[in-house]
């Protein structure tokens, strides 16, 4: 992407940033530098991204932990390779057995909904294949901040501060002890600015790194989750923790005005943004701030997230494949049925039956789109005893409606929502990118990648645009900077236009983009959060 057609027509609270040696870009200043510290000490950019996911437990635990799931993109010796370290469903587990708890639908919280976690399987595999530093090198920053403590930042404790208020209320068995015991030891949230310590954190990232996480699924750690799982009748076992693997997988992608756009293949929803992508270009854009503009990518969305939501889940049990979710013909059929006014989504074909997302970039050309999360925050909101080992609770996402492709089955991976997203223009990487939150990310991929190509943004600047985000049916939610004018454009095609109270459900997302010629970086980080490029 040539740097000299890129312009910053909107207001920003920070400059794209240059380098040339290396990048980092994350949510969190702390964990930024963690991966340049790596850099610095001979790390390429895989080794800055797992010191910087590694970080991220810890200095941002409301997002993702130690017990998330994980997806990568990685451009290495003029390849992409694909990561999937999204966990399965337990063994023990099935529908009667959670109906029989008396649940028509997966729960949110406690031991139920936790599926194997993938995390510290990502971080060795990732470490072993590209990585050039032993990974107990790489993990001493993130191990440090554990041990020694750091100051909670703005939107790190703001967020902190409401989940505690709301698991207050809600945790209420014995279960859920261990989260207070970790994450308000003082009986409260953390305020801003104060230290916060986790030694047993800590502990943990440093087994995790000694035995390349084979502790982790096979050791002293998978016994102490397994056994606390089995004491308050969950249903992950340590079976279910040995038998786990990743999957090195086959990025997806679709051609868009001249570059490819790049996705992890289902179970993960980055084909929505890619179904999107392939909707809306068969249309041409002369302006960006326009009800037209505006109104085609919202109705395009609308189509694709409707049929992402019908069709994808674990790939072995998807109705619609992927070759034909992401064909011309799909795309032309969606397409001509966006008119002048907003429609209310049907799927294309009715089947038969908290995250964190960071961007490295080295001086030699690898570069890496990382992202891991324990989901809707703190995740299950069960926490291992002494370990600091947050568990995520991606099984709330399973159907329990035996008909629906996403059903709750034993070994199922379900339906994900963290995306790492990647272009490329013909055999050059173009670089890493990705937007964080739950539903929003394919849309804030779409956005940024449509703000990028289609209106010529910086990275910066592409970040920090407006956004509008589909809800459901006609709704649309749109941020509290959403020009006036266009949002009653909009309602007057018969979008039911809600003005968010704050930008809090909008994403946060990193860019990074390489010139082929100077090899320069550019980078953008996210303003809705404490984000943070290192680099030098």
């Amino acid at each position: 992407m040539k740097l000299d057609h890129l312009y910053q027509p909107y207001p920003s609270q920070r400059s794209t940033m240059f380098a040339r040696n290396g990048m980092v870009a994350t949510s969190q200043p702390l964990a930024s530098q963690a991966g340049l510290e790596i850099l610095k000490k001979g790390g390429n950019a895989v080794d800055a991204a797992i010191a910087t996911a590694a970080a991220l437990t810890v200095v941002e635990p409301t997002s993702n932990g130690i017990g998330g799931d994980a997806f990568a993109l990685i451009w290495s010796d003029g390849q992409l390779h694909g990561l999937n370290a999204s966990g399965p469903a337990p063994q023990k587990i099935s529908v009667d057995a959670i109906k029989k708890r008396g649940f028509d639908s997966m729960p949110a919280y406690g031991v139920l909904p936790i599926t194997v976690p993938g995390v510290p399987a990502a971080w060795a595999a990732l470490s072993e294949r590209f990585g050039k530093l032993p990974l107990s090198v790489v993990m001493e920053p993130a191990i440090r901040y554990a041990e020694e403590g750091y100051p909670l930042t703005p939107i790190l404790g703001k967020f902190w501060k409401i989940s505690y208020h709301r698991f207050r209320e809600i945790f209420q068995t014995k279960a859920f002890a261990p989260w207070f015991d970790t994450f308000a030891p003082e009986g409260r949230a953390p305020e801003i600015g104060e230290i916060w310590r986790s030694p047993a954190h800590a502990a943990t990232l440093q087994s995790i790194a000694d035995t390349k996480a084979e502790s982790f699924y096979r050791g002293i750690l998978a016994e102490k989750i397994a056994s606390f799982i089995e004491k308050h009748d969950g249903f992950l076992s340590l079976e279910d923790l040995a038998a786990y693997k990743v999957e090195w997988v086959q990025p997806i992608s679709i051609p868009y005005r001249g570059y490819n756009v790049w996705e992890i293949p289902p179970n993960g929803q980055g084909i929505v943004a890619l179904m999107a992508l392939n909707i809306i270009k068969g249309f041409d854009f002369t302006e960006k701030d326009s009800v037209e503009s505006y109104h085609k990518q919202i109705e395009a969305m609308k189509l694709a997230f409707t049929d992402g939501k019908a069709f994808i889940t674990d790939p072995t049990e998807m109705h619609l494949s992927v070759e034909e979710l992401l064909s011309d013909s799909y795309g032309e059929i969606r397409r001509a049925l966006i008119g002048e006014t907003a429609l209310e989504p049907m799927p294309y074909k009715q089947p038969v039956g908290g995250t964190v997302y960071l961007a490295a970039a080295d001086g030699e050309g690898q570069m890496i789109s990382f992202i891991q999360s324990n989901y809707m925050g703190f995740g299950s909101g069960i926490v291992v005893p002494e370990t600091g080992i947050a568990l995520q609770n991606r099984g709330h996402d399973f159907s329990l409606d035996e008909h629906h492709p996403n059903v709750l089955k034993p070994g199922k991976k379900t339906y994900h929502t963290i995306i790492p997203g990647f272009l490329t223009q013909g055999e050059h990487a173009v670089g890493p990118f990705g937007v964080m939150g739950g539903y929003m990310q394919p849309q804030g991929h779409f956005q940024v990648i449509m703000n990028s190509i289609d209106f010529h943004l910086n990275p910066q600047a592409a970040l920090d645009a407006p956004r509008w985000q589909w809800v459901e049916g006609k709704k649309v939610m749109l941020e509290p900077h959403f020009p006036n004018y266009l949002a009653q454009a909009l309602a007057r095609k018969g979008h039911d236009i809600q003005l968010a109270v704050d930008s809090g459900s909008f994403g946060r997302g990193q860019i990074i983009w390489r010139d082929p010629q100077t090899n320069v970086l550019m980078g953008g980080t996210e303003s809705r959060t404490d984000g943070a490029i290192a680099a030098w």
